[in-house]
């Protein structure tokens, strides 16, 4: 799996989300990783690379995504 081609993506939900489907699922490479919204998977997705993406977990465990 690439960040521009997620084609064969091995897409898995938290085992935290309960029976409903209100919860994002992930889907890990050697390279990238990606999220979708598990209610509809179709719309799109929110890829990275790996420098990306652990600028990204920063933030959201660092409480820095807040509108100002």
């Amino acid at each position: 799996m690439t960040v521009s081609d997620l084609t064969g993506a091995k897409w898995r939900k938290s085992g935290f989300s309960g029976a409903g489907n209100d919860c994002v699922e992930l889907a890990v490479s050697t390279g990238s990783t990606a999220l979708r919204d598990s209610k509809s998977p179709a719309t799109g997705q929110l890829a990275f690379e790996n420098a990306g993406w652990h600028e990204f977990l920063g933030a959201v465990v660092g409480d820095r995504l807040r509108a100002h």
